[in-house]
């Protein structure tokens, strides 16, 4: 098929072929020339009419020639059946039976296997006629034929042909279609149905426009399911919905009836109509006028999508059409036939015939691509790659990439390189060599595959020399991104240690180098560059590739860097660098010792104990608040060592702990008292040893102190009479607040009198209580059986005749003799007590039950 010119927006004032314009709009349908066959055919003669099945075409000409045509216009078959035009051609829904009317009154209905079939002449023109679209089975053998009148031809039992009039007296039959048991005809008033079933007619639509001439704007019928008729007349078009009528309403009425569900009008005249989905297809015959010549001329016609609404449409597309002599044609000259199986469109002029179809997925990329729009066509290509057949997503997305480069948009171009190039590794070097061509070798750096695909190593060694003579961060960040293996470490090693000769102290270069010395398992070159650079992930790399050994003797170095990570780390690998090890690299740096040991200490308070003597001195010179909280968790410091440098360093609170602990609490508190004056603290110190001695040393030396014997008055009722120290007070001593302590330790005593009333109470409570439960348990019943035995003489506790008589014992603590097994009773004269208790030394139990009989 050769495509057709079709103008999206045609201008006014020309008739002449254009070429296309450019339009944002994408058009909906995609249209093409029937040609082969088709060509000659027209050449010669003038197609007057076409029907259409899914499997072949149906053509009628001017000269009385019925062609059956495949679908790219080759001819199959043909039959002459008159010598004047051919006005229709039915064809039933299986292919298989065709009926012809001419312009001489001739009718032919046959099969196109077999020949046999229906053949008459009339004394007038046959406009129209239609099968039965089950005409192939044997009860459906009906047609109708349209002159002066409508006609019904159907055979009888006898297989003869019988004809009954529909309808006459109204004009020539000008259209006809039949649609399951409905037919649809039009004649100069309007537009009839017919229902074949109920044989009753259920509708008359009237014609709009009676100022045309029907025969030069004839109707257009089209079906477009079994109960919806499109109707357009002149530039009318009615949608006429078949429904059945409710049985309460029909009387003498037909079954069904006709509603108009929509009726507009449009802008041109109507020439053809075809339903797609919800949407019309429709064919206008177009008359302009020229603005210079001041007359009607014939425009291309015009082939639009519209939809429909209640009261109007809404147009989709519209597209006008260069048809062959299209300047001649009149409205009656077009025709729209169409295929419902693959939504094919035909427009049929005298002289050509032009086909339309639906826009498929590769006609979308097309007219993306015709307008640039690159990203959109891969994605849709990427969406739909499944169903495209013209095209391919890889050469969509080259074509994107070479746009991308001619406008200069570098970055995106590489990023898009990653999706389109995918694994094609000859893609990707032929861009890479391409970006180095035009000096962007940096755009297509970062999006280089560097997984499963991997380039030839030269491919990441060029790209790594290039940013090395211009950009070091650039170059130090694709080391730190690209795996080592994709290209020769110790090239790359050699090109950095050059520069460095250059630039010796450039930290980026410094930092690139050891992450090189790291890929290539030179860990100790790398130690050394990041401890000398003071760098960050010097942990990280003692810790991921074990390098304790190599730092045994570089332990100042990292403290000087970060004590906080160098002692964590030290602490946290003790089996691989000893704490000795780690105390004998520190001894010149007391400092840096005295931080390691205390976190040390801090971790376990007996992993350093060798070296807790010289904790004393660090803790003393570097950190004193700390001193005291170490010597009291620490039982392996030297307390006279310590008490030596506390009392040199004049340490007091430190002194008075050691003194206290060695046993001198009466030198720890005079130093309290004197030195450092502090009375709460002299009575704390005097609570928490709990001594007499103490407490009467602590009177002693306050009694002549007013201030201290405030403290005392106030602290001393819970642990000291206070009657002792007010006994010792000299008359006539002033002392501040002494009301307010008196009262204190009145309410005091007053608070110790409640809490001993309290629990006096308590006690007598909870005492009455048990006793209580005593007596409930031991007034309870025990149980005697056979089962028990004499705890003394070890025989049944009950005789084995029950009618003798018996006498048992049977001690709270449920232990039982026989009366007579008992010794006699002890010190308390009728008072007897369980042996066994007794022994046991659990009580007396003395509480006895006596069973005699």
């Amino acid at each position: 098929m050769a495509e057709v010119e079709k103008d999206r927006k045609p201008s006014e004032d020309s008739t002449d072929d254009s070429e296309e314009e450019d339009s944002e709009e994408e058009p909906k349908l995609k249209y093409e020339r029937l040609a082969n066959g088709v060509t000659e055919i027209l050449q010669k003669d003038a197609a007057s009419c076409m029907t259409v099945h899914d499997k072949f075409l149906a053509l009628g000409t001017h000269f009385g020639k019925v062609y059956l045509l495949d679908i790219q216009g080759n001819v199959t078959q043909k039959f002459d059946i008159s010598q004047v035009k051919i006005n229709q051609i039915s064809l039933d829904e299986s292919g298989e039976h065709v009926g012809i009317c001419s312009e001489d009154g001739k009718v032919q209905v046959f099969g196109l296997y077999t020949r046999e079939g229906f053949h008459e002449n009339f004394d007038c023109p046959i406009k129209v006629v239609a099968l039965h679209p089950n005409f192939s089975t044997s009860n459906c053998k009906q047609f109708v034929t349209g002159g002066n009148k409508l006609l019904l031809y159907q055979t009888n039992w006898l297989n003869r042909w019988k004809t009954s009039t529909l309808h006459e007296g109204e004009g020539p039959i000008t259209n006809v279609q039949w649609r399951a048991n409905l037919i649809a005809w039009a004649n100069n008033v309007g537009v009839k149905i017919y229902d074949i079933s109920t044989k009753q007619r259920i509708t008359n639509v009237l014609r709009d426009n009676v100022s045309l001439r029907p025969d030069m704007y004839p109707c257009s019928l089209c079906w477009k399911d079994n109960a919806t008729l499109i109707v357009g007349w002149g530039a009318s078009i009615k949608i006429c919905a078949v429904k059945e009528r409710d049985h309460t309403e029909m009387r003498d009425l037909p079954s069904r009836y006709v509603e108009i569900v929509s009726a507009f009008e449009t802008e041109f005249f109507i020439s053809g109509l075809a339903p797609l989905a919800d949407q019309l297809v429709t064919l206008y015959f177009v008359k302009e006028t020229s603005d210079r010549m001041e007359e009607e001329f014939r425009a291309r016609p015009r082939l639009d999508i519209i939809q429909p609404l209640a009261e109007g449409c809404e147009e989709i597309s519209s597209d006008a059409l260069t048809v062959r002599n299209f300047q001649e044609n009149e409205c009656r000259d077009y025709r729209l036939e169409h295929s419902e199986g693959e939504s094919l469109f035909y427009i049929i002029s005298p002289k050509d015939i032009v086909v339309a179809k639906e826009r498929d997925q590769d006609d979308h990329i097309d007219w993306l691509l015709d307008k640039k729009k690159y990203e959109e066509a891969l994605m849709a290509a990427e969406i739909s790659f499944k169903n495209i057949k013209r095209h391919e997503v890889q050469k969509i997305g080259m074509a994107y990439i070479n746009h991308l480069v001619e406008k200069r948009d570098y970055d995106t171009a590489a990023r898009k390189c990653q999706k389109v190039l995918g694994k094609n590794m000859e893609l990707w070097e032929n861009e890479v060599y391409r970006f180095k061509t035009i000096g962007q070798l940096k755009a297509i750096s970062q999006y280089l595959p560097r997984g499963d695909l991997r380039l030839r190593p030269a491919i990441y060694e060029m790209i790594l020399h290039e940013f090395l003579k211009t950009d070091y961060d650039g170059f130090a960040t694709l080391i730190r991104e690209w795996p080592g293996e994709l290209y020769n470490n110790s090239t790359i090693v050699q090109a950095v240690t050059d520069h460095l000769k250059k630039d010796p102290t450039n930290s980026i270069l410094l930092t690139t180098l050891a992450e090189l010395y790291t890929y290539d398992q030179r860990y100790d070159r790398a130690l050394e560059i990041y401890l000398r650079l003071r760098h960050k992930d010097v942990y990280q790399l003692i810790h991921k590739h074990n390098l304790f050994s190599a730092i045994e003797d570089k332990i100042v170095l990292l403290m000087d860097f970060d004590k906080e990570k160098a002692v964590d780390m030290l602490l946290e690998n003790e089996d691989k660098i000893s704490i000795d090890r780690v105390v004998e690299e520190l001894r010149d740096r007391p400092e840096l010792l005295h931080i390691y040991l205390h976190k040390l200490f801090k971790r376990d308070h007996h992993k350093g104990q060798k070296h807790h003597e010289r904790q004393i001195g660090l803790y003393a010179e570097y950190d004193r608040p700390n001193l005291l909280p170490f010597l009291r968790d620490s039982i392996h410091c030297p307390l006279e060592k310590a008490l030596e440098i506390c009392q040199e360093r004049n340490f007091v609170e430190e002194t008075v702990f050691l003194l206290s602990r060695m046993g001198n609490c009466r030198r720890a508190l005079q130093m309290i008292m004197e030195e450092l004056e502090d009375v709460d603290k002299a009575i704390e110190f005097a609570k928490e040893q709990d001594d007499a001695e103490l407490w009467e040393d602590l009177i002693s030396y306050s009694i002549d102190k007013p201030p201290f014997i405030t403290g005392l008055l106030n602290n001393i009722g819970t642990h000291v009479d206070p009657i002792l120290l007010i006994h010792r007070i000299k008359e006539g001593m002033e002392i501040p607040n002494l009301r307010d302590s008196l009262v204190k330790i009145l309410q005091d005593y007053n608070l110790q009198i409640l809490l001993r009333e309290g629990c006096k109470k308590i006690l007598v409570a909870d005492s009455l209580s048990l006793l209580q439960k005593m007596h409930r348990t031991q007034m309870r019943g025990v149980r005697v059986d056979d089962e028990n035995i004499c705890e003394s003489c070890h025989a049944s506790i009950l005789p084995s005749d029950m009618a003798q008589n018996y006498s048992v014992v049977v001690f709270h603590c449920r232990h039982m003799f026989h009366k007579e097994c008992l010794p006699s009773s002890g010190t308390i004269p009728g008072v007897q007590f369980c042996n066994i208790c007794s022994a046991k030394r659990r009580g007396p139990g003395s509480g006895i039950l006596e069973m005699k009989k």
